[in-house]
């Protein structure tokens, strides 16, 4: 007798078409049955060992979280119900061109000081991986969801360039080559960039395109965080469509927001980009949070140059008066690379979290509210606490669009993506609430999308991009990995003032078929495993 039958549910079944009711069969971490309007059609109803009774509640694929900062989370965190209890069955990590394989023990070092503020410091995790496959086979021991990975191009640059800024030579292009060949072979699903942190902004066009062309080969994607969100934002939007089209590498784009105050209102732009794109034969995706406010680190803020060398150095120009004042204009007054080319806001950046908790007053203020309350200007404020920080803090900043946001979630290539970073004692909301928030708040309330639309763009979309043929949609033979929630109080719990509060609304969370969440409470099953890409040479 096979382990469950899920009676009576409302089946959303990710393709975008109409939900029917069914019951659903489950054994051996699969769909094994879907039997229609059992029910009604007085037929011989299917039996298991368990039964779980879905009146009332929606049964949809898993979601997939195509931007995720997990990469330590789920080796630290055996619980991870920030994810889990939103329904999240697969989460993308590697992102942004920085994580934690390929490495040698140099590179280990400065990219674990370097993105601290994502993941912390790693002191609780022992790293007994080096290439992207060990890392895989790490998460395989077991975590609470999936996780697919992203070959960090930044990461590849500081192994086989350094943090400086310069072209790479030959011998170094072609170790990078071999860097992502051999993470594609051994599971890594593409490539991702962060064209706005050191080093990986360092690398031209033509080495991106390089890189690319190898991805492409082993049948994977390239996922940019890009050179601006804000003055330059549709030139390195477009600059990323060329590159890939020139590489013919399938394209799609880190959380693809339109935001400061110089893009009010030109999502439609953005999207005509795409759309003339999309026409002409690409193969392009994006991922968005449904949220107006960014997240990431104070010092990524600062510009290019002085971050160059890395995190050591960047303190040492930090410390230096003359090199800071320098820093100063270009954040204040030039605008920044760090900062998507738009003189800082200071009143917009809000502190989130901290390294050391001796600092925990700046959290959940903005800067100039710091400085204000210590009667010095905001930057003498920011570079204080970058230096007794070391570079730690995170940051929330408020510079987005709500119509902006909604336009871009309609595309009809859009995915849902956290972006979440769960470090800090106030990170952004949208690490524990971006799922339920996108069915509560959008659907339910707002009815920017239906119901059966959000579900595909949180589901069979993704699984599109990740080429994975058995996930993505209720059908009978693909994995059950699968959400049961009530459409009437879906809700994200978390908010700007309680973050880390969990959602509302969804009950039961399957991954490979075992119940990772059971009346909306977390178990204690570890059913994740790294979902591999399948690399062709």
């Amino acid at each position: 007798m096979e382990e469950l039958v899920i009676r009576d549910a409302e089946v959303v079944d990710g393709s975008g078409g109409p939900s029917y009711r069914a019951d659903v069969v489950v054994d051996g971490g699969r769909i094994v049955q879907i039997v229609k309007e059992a029910a009604a059609a007085g037929c011989q109803r299917p039996q298991a060992r368990r039964e779980l009774d879905a009146e009332g509640l929606v049964l949809s694929p898993g979601f997939v979280d195509m931007h995720a900062h997990s990469d330590l989370a789920l080796l630290r965190d055996p619980d991870h119900s920030a994810k889990a209890a939103q329904g999240v069955t697969l989460e993308v990590i590697g992102q942004d061109g920085l994580s934690y394989a390929p490495v040698d023990d140099r590179t280990l070092g400065e990219v674990r000081r370097a993105i601290a503020g994502w993941n912390g410091s790693g002191d609780d995790i022992d790293f007994d991986w080096r290439s992207v496959g060990e890392y895989l086979d790490r998460l395989d021991r077991g975590i609470a969801v999936n996780a697919a990975y992203l070959i960090p191009q930044g990461t590849v640059r500081a192994l086989a360039v350094g943090w400086e800024d310069r072209e790479a030579t030959p011998e170094e292009l072609d170790r990078m080559r071999r860097l992502v060949a051999e993470g594609m072979e051994q599971g890594a699903v593409g490539m991702s960039s962060g064209l706005t942190y050191t080093p990986g902004m360092y690398a031209q066009d033509a080495e991106l395109t390089e890189l690319c062309r190898v991805v492409a080969s082993h049948g994977g994607y390239y996922c940019p965080h890009h050179r601006s969100y804000g003055a330059g934002a549709l030139e390195a939007y477009r600059e990323m469509v060329a590159l890939t089209r020139e590489a013919g590498c399938s394209l799609h784009l880190a959380h693809a927001t339109m935001n400061f105050g110089v893009n009010k209102g030109r999502a439609p732009e953005l999207l005509s980009l795409l759309d003339e794109a999309l026409a002409a034969g690409a193969d392009i995706s994006l991922d968005t949070y449904p949220y107006t406010p960014g997240c990431t680190t104070l010092a990524a803020m600062l510009p290019s140059w002085a971050n160059e060398g890395g995190p050591e150095a960047a303190l040492k120009r930090l410390a230096d008066e003359e090199t800071a004042a320098r820093i100063r204009h270009d954040l204040e007054v030039t605008g920044s690379d760090g900062c998507h080319g738009v003189p800082i806001e200071w009143d917009t950046i809000e502190i989130s979290g901290v390294g050391d908790p001796a600092l925990a007053g700046f959290v959940g203020r903005t800067v100039r509210e710091s400085a204000d309350e210590r009667d010095e200007d905001p930057w003498t404020t920011a570079r204080g606490l970058l230096l007794a920080d070391r570079l730690a803090p995170t940051i929330l900043q408020h510079v987005g669009h709500e119509e902006n946001v909604r336009a871009i979630m309609r595309h009809r290539v859009h995915t849902g993506g956290s972006d979440g970073i769960l470090q800090g004692a106030k990170p952004h909301p949208r690490a524990y609430g971006t799922f339920p928030h996108y069915l509560g708040h959008y659907v339910r309330e707002l009815g920017v999308l239906s119901l059966e639309e959000c579900v595909a763009h949180l589901t069979s979309r993704p699984a599109a991009r990740l080429r994975l043929p058995d996930r993505g949609l209720v059908r009978e033979g693909y994995v059950a990995d699968l959400v049961l929630f009530d459409p009437a109080t879906v809700a994200a719990g978390s908010s700007f003032s309680e973050p880390r509060t969990l959602p509302t609304g969804i009950p039961y969370v399957l991954v490979d078929g075992r119940l990772v969440i059971e009346d909306g409470r977390r178990t204690d099953v570890l059913a994740g495993r790294a979902v591999r890409g399948t690399a062709r040479a």
